[in-house]
């Protein structure tokens, strides 16, 4: 049975501008559903935009999965006016409907898990043609007139001894593939539900709405931390291992400086069995060299979704995240940094990254930094 995912992307966007690539927790938004939509039960997953950048952006970036492709929406399907139905049929059209089961997804919904997806595929394995996300929400319902919707104000009810009612929550949809040639439509005519936690029923729609989903995000990432015996330290390179500053020619990068003293630190930390990567956005000659010189194999350049690296690598090698320690220093680095066991930053990390970090190191980047974070990384380990 072929799964198939669809994540339609628009460029327009009338509250926020560049809305599905702005950095949400230093990721593009529509990275946080298009993750975890690689890790789940689907067997392929579609981009479907009228933007040319996040087409180019994909086919360079999740080269390590062959369950991602980009694919160019028209101009008519990607209008003010068109309904999320159209682009998904002409997609189903171009394809041929080749699926089984289709499963759309909403970019603007980042608090989609890979088990939500998952759980409405699963809807779809009994009585049921589609299924759909909901939000049991506890909260008491008026019509414009004065009306209660479901309560009865002269007995208003506990919360506890409320049950609520589900509200779509936008996030994810799954149907077969006859339902939705019958009724052209993201859901069929038997429906199942798969509850999802209340804060994904918050829409992102004023930059209101940014901030508190950013927060949460966060917050849920920094929750679900554990302490553990750090047996793996990935490392951003401008910034940690240098002190952000680059030098240029009218032929390019010129040079980078590197303190010696945090070569010998990783060099000590790996003597204790931890073994260090390191993952960076930038696609330096420079730094490639820097890295062999040090005896470092595990070296990733160009990444800018590093958060789903890192995901692909713990679940490739059957590690756990819990013992990664991760040093960065800016927002790009902020979903691991939310995320691994350990985060450590140099002093001089952007305010932000300071702010969700779980230590803050008293050395600045290329002066200390890291060979501080080795100190820090062998002696919390004594207690294992």
């Amino acid at each position: 049975m072929k799964k198939i995912g669809f994540i339609p992307l628009r460029k327009g966007s009338k509250g926020i501008p560049n809305k599905n690539k702005r950095k949400m927790v230093g990721r593009p938004l529509y990275t946080w559903v298009l993750g975890e939509a690689i890790f789940s039960d689907l067997d392929e997953v579609c981009v479907y935009t009228d933007d040319q950048d996040i087409i180019d952006f994909i086919a360079k970036e999740y080269h390590w999965t062959n369950k991602v492709k980009a694919l160019l929406r028209s101009d008519e399907s990607a209008s003010d006016t068109a309904s999320t139905e159209m682009a998904m049929l002409e997609f189903c059209d171009e394809i041929g409907y080749d699926f089984d089961v289709f499963c759309l997804l909403q970019a603007t919904s980042p608090f989609t898990r890979c088990n939500d997806i998952n759980a409405c595929l699963d809807k779809l394995e009994g009585e049921f043609d589609s299924a759909l996300t909901v939000v049991n929400t506890h909260r008491f319902l008026w019509n414009e007139d004065g009306t209660p919707i479901n309560y009865n104000p002269l007995e208003r009810p506990r919360r506890q001894d409320f049950d609520g009612l589900l509200v779509e929550n936008g996030a994810v949809y799954t149907t077969t593939k006859s339902a939705l040639q019958q009724t052209k439509n993201r859901l069929g005519n038997k429906v199942a539900v798969v509850k999802m936690p209340e804060e994904s029923l918050l829409e992102i729609d004023s930059e209101n709405d940014w901030i508190a989903v950013e927060q949460l995000l966060m917050e849920r990432q920094k929750r679900a931390k554990e302490s553990r015996k750090i047996t793996h330290v990935v490392l951003d390179v401008d910034g940690v291992f240098t002190d952000g500053t680059i030098t240029y020619t009218k032929d390019g990068e010129h040079t980078k400086n590197f303190d010696m003293r945090d070569g010998m630190g990783l060099e000590i930390l790996r003597q204790f069995n931890v073994e260090v990567m390191v993952m960076t956005s930038e696609q330096s000659e420079l730094v490639a060299k820097r890295m062999h010189k040090l005896k470092i194999e595990n070296v990733y350049l160009g990444v800018k979704d590093k958060y789903s690296l890192l995901q692909n690598i713990i679940k490739e090698k059957n590690l756990v995240i819990s013992n990664f320690a991760y040093l960065g220093d800016d927002v790009n680095d902020l979903t691991n940094i939310c995320s691994v066991g350990w985060s450590l930053v140099p002093n001089n990390a952007t305010d932000i990254v300071k702010q969700n970090a779980d230590v803050v190191l008293s050395k600045n980047s290329g002066a200390g930094a890291i060979r501080e974070a080795c100190q820090f990384i062998m002696n919390y380990n004594k207690r294992f």
